[in-house]
């Protein structure tokens, strides 16, 4: 595995790449590497691509400063990780490498963040969109894989893609998860033995959402049992329950109002928070 940490050297070696008409996947990270993210690998490897992995921890999508010095950085077990299952590139820039000054541009996607995530993080997908459109421009891609953890991301990168025109497919990977359904994220190494388990409820809401809906009932009617469901600890927390077109997110309340739905769940276990979705 070839390791970069400057744009130069990285778009240099692509270079050599795409004269050659090897096509191109990307998988970019925030590191903590784990097995949701290795199936993104995995997913591009089997297309046969020539597979690029970027590492970046990504200073421009917090909003709050604790949380990005919380972070997990675990560099050389990344590392690792990407040289045993046969990872061709990985490109590690520091945060002046991407931003060698101060960016100025703010990225807008009217009815896609301004809801769930985007009404407690605001900033975060102008953050996201920018580090993503640095990366497709350094790497140039002809595929890009992201995880279906963050569906509502992938929403937002599928609108940059159209509306730049990067000549690139992107891919929604489902979720990884633990035996228990309690689904992979690098937040998770944040929590304790007892508060991982203690965050299985989220999951196991959306199942009980899921079968409510399934079974006739509207949102409206549901939410308050699934937030007394859910909340059933002290440290548990829930920002938001929503049933959403998962194309356009907009929120809708019964399953029988629209096809290709995505239930969506975000709180906090203890001080970390996480997210988590499954598509209806």
């Amino acid at each position: 595995m070839d390791i970069f940490r400057e744009i130069k050297t990285l778009k240099a070696f692509l270079r050599k790449k795409k004269l050659a008409q090897i096509p191109i996947g990307f998988v970019p990270t925030m590191g903590a590497l784990h097995a949701g993210h290795l199936s993104l690998l995995a997913a591009s490897q089997k297309q046969g691509l020539f597979t690029v992995c970027s590492i970046f921890v990504n200073p421009a999508q917090f909003n709050n400063a604790s949380d990005l010095l919380n972070y997990p950085r675990t560099e050389n077990r990344d590392v690792e990780l990407l040289e045993k299952i046969g990872c061709d590139v990985l490109f590690i820039p520091s945060a002046e490498e991407i931003y060698q000054q101060k960016p100025g541009l703010n990225f807008s996607f009217p009815g896609l963040d301004n809801v769930m995530e985007g009404a407690f993080r605001p900033g975060h997908f102008s953050g996201v969109a920018l580090v993503v459109a640095k990366l497709f421009h350094i790497v140039e891609p002809d595929h890009a894989f992201f995880g279906q953890k963050d569906w509502q991301q992938f929403t937002i990168i599928r609108q940059l893609v159209d509306d730049l025109n990067f000549n690139l497919t992107l891919h929604a990977v489902p979720t990884m998860r633990e035996e228990n359904g309690l689904a992979m994220s690098s937040r998770n190494e944040r929590l304790s033995p007892e508060n991982k388990i203690k965050a299985l409820v989220f999951f196991q809401t959306l199942k009980l959402a899921e079968a409510e809906l399934l079974n006739g009932k509207t949102m409206v009617e549901i939410l308050p049992k699934l937030k007394t469901f859910a909340e059933n600890d002290q440290d548990i927390k829930i920002e938001y329950l929503t049933l959403a077109n998962r194309y356009t997110l907009e929120s809708v309340n019964t399953i029988k109002e629209k096809n290709h739905l995505v239930l969506c769940i975000a709180g906090f276990v203890g001080e970390v928070r996480l997210i988590d979705n499954i598509l209806i």
